[in-house]
């Protein structure tokens, strides 16, 4: 054991990191990556390795930001700092590397290990990677599920039943949840919902109702409202649900990889731990979503409702239709706009309503309604479920008269025209995305996309396929020349090939 003095370094970090002058690395046997227990009278941590000349002095050790949160560290404080072994789940994550069933006891070891930090990124990336690349079996999900649920808080109603539901993602401007959520609270059930912020996409569901509201609420706050008005739309990472889910999504997102048994076992724990006893699955379904197939959206599907009968939640499964943005708002006021749109009973596309309805008429099935769509369909043509959405935004701390009108989007702007005459063959997903994230979505809630022109419309020469928005001049005209280079709608003739070609004579 040494003692060395704190200095804390303006870095944030997931990973608990702390930085060591490299002749004190060098006394103590350690290198980069190696681990150490840093203990602050009596409170301490165990955080990995980095080696420096010029961060710290000899005698210092330097401190992230969420270990000067966790032991209440001080500027210019001695601490003692011990070398410490690496986690006994770092021989575990090998084993999945080399395909090795994991036990119980293993999975409950990683887990733990993660919410609590004691892993480095490459040992994080490396449990993604096996996931990924080995898989599990049913007993290992179940396993992994409940040990995600185990190690974080629970949200325990006094009211039930409580009914939830959850799209695995992948398609823009999916802003369904601003229509279900007000349509069965208005019908009389729970649904407290909550949602995430978008990782890779152009807006998670949080980021578009904060544009409306504030989605950091308590586990106590999100009880509350929900057991008095039926609904809540809050964010998921402001609360402790199921808290190694964040970490692992963090892990598997420059991977750009989605191990299989860890989306199963992210969204149950999730909704386990939110109190949900009903849940209805949205799996888009197209060649730029997460689910290529038909054959693989079922398998999901059966996957979700054996495990959600396991953990205790019965699941229904819908395979939606991902071929393109979900209405013609991308982005997350202006989806905020279009959802306020429908509920206010104005011209909004069709795909909205109906994959709004069904999923929610799904919902209301599960409640013990008979014709759960039409049912939904005439809370929200009725207003009903607009006056919903009035009472949770203003329970959220939003001013409640709000209309579509009152939503302001990015105030530059630039259309995108075709450059040939012909009908939109197909929009990709993942550019659209592209695109909006390069006029600065999601963080900058006022960017974002409006497609004038959906798959299969005609289209002239010259005529607009999109509008782009956003708040900056400078990150408008960088996500203009994304769109010119992607060329997310494809427009082709009706004739596709001429046979036999003709010579022609100039």
């Amino acid at each position: 054991m040494i003692k060395l003095t704190a200095k804390i370094i303006d870095l944030e970090s997931e990973e608990h990191v702390v930085i060591l002058h490299k002749e004190d690395a060098k006394r103590m046997g350690l290198q980069s990556q190696s681990r150490v227990r840093v203990n602050k009278n009596g409170k301490n941590t165990t955080a990995v390795v980095k080696v420096s000349r010029t961060l710290v002095d000899e005698g210092e050790i330097g401190l992230v930001e969420k270990i000067v949160d966790e032991i209440h560290a001080e500027e210019g404080k001695r601490l003692s700092v011990n070398q410490t072994g690496r986690p006994e789940s770092v021989e575990h994550i090998r084993e999945k590397l080399e395909g090795k069933e994991l036990s119980t006891h293993a999975i409950n070891e990683i887990i733990q290990d993660i919410v609590e930090r004691r892993l480095s990124d490459i040992e994080l990336s490396a449990y993604v990677s096996g996931v990924y690349s080995q898989g599990m079996n049913q007993r290992e999900i179940k396993d992994l599920t409940q040990a995600m649920i185990d190690t974080g808080d629970k949200i325990e109603f006094d009211k039930h039943p409580v009914f939830d539901h959850h799209s695995i993602g992948g398609v823009p401007g999916n802003k369904i949840t601003l229509l279900i959520v007000p349509i069965i609270a208005a019908a009389g059930l729970m649904i407290p919902k909550t949602s995430s912020r978008a990782i890779s996409s152009a807006g998670g569901t949080a980021d578009i109702f904060e544009t409306l509201a504030d989605v950091t609420l308590t586990t106590e706050q999100i009880k509350e409202i929900a057991e008095d008005i039926g609904g809540t739309i809050a964010w998921g990472g402001a609360v402790n649900l199921a808290p190694s889910d964040d970490l692992i999504i963090k892990a598997e997102y420059p991977l750009r990889i989605d191990p299989y048994a860890q989306v199963l076992a992210s969204v149950l724990s999730k909704k386990k731990a939110a109190g949900a006893e009903y849940l209805v699955m949205d799996i888009p379904i197209g060649e730029n979503t997460k689910v290529k197939s038909l054959e693989e959206g079922r398998r999901y599907a059966r996957d979700f409702v054996s495990l959600g009968e396991e953990i205790g939640i019965e699941t229904r499964c819908a395979l939606s239709y991902g071929g393109q943005p979900v209405g013609r708002a991308v982005g997350p006021a202006i989806e905020a706009k279009e959802a306020l749109r429908a509920l206010e009973s104005k011209d909004v596309p069709s795909s909205l309503i109906e994959k709004s309805t069904t999923l929610a008429g799904m919902i209301l099935e599960l409640g013990g309604s008979r014709n759960g769509k039409k049912e939904a369909k005439r809370i929200l043509k009725s207003g009903k479920a607009l006056d919903k959405m009035k009472q949770i935004i203003d329970r959220q701390g939003g001013d409640p008269e709000v209309s579509s009108e009152d939503v302001e989007i990015g105030k530059y702007s630039e259309e995108i025209c075709s450059l040939e005459e012909g009908y939109v063959n197909s929009i990709n997903n993942d550019e659209i995305i592209r695109i909006v994230r390069a006029a600065g979505g999601p963080h900058c809630k006022g960017a974002g996309l409006f497609l004038e022109k959906k798959k299969g419309d005609k289209v002239e020469k010259d005529e607009c396929l999109y509008r782009l928005y956003s708040e900056s001049k400078k990150e408008l005209e960088e996500a203009v020349k994304v769109a010119k280079h992607l060329k997310p709608l494809k427009v082709e003739g009706m004739i596709l090939e001429e046979h036999p070609r003709l010579q022609k004579v100039y």
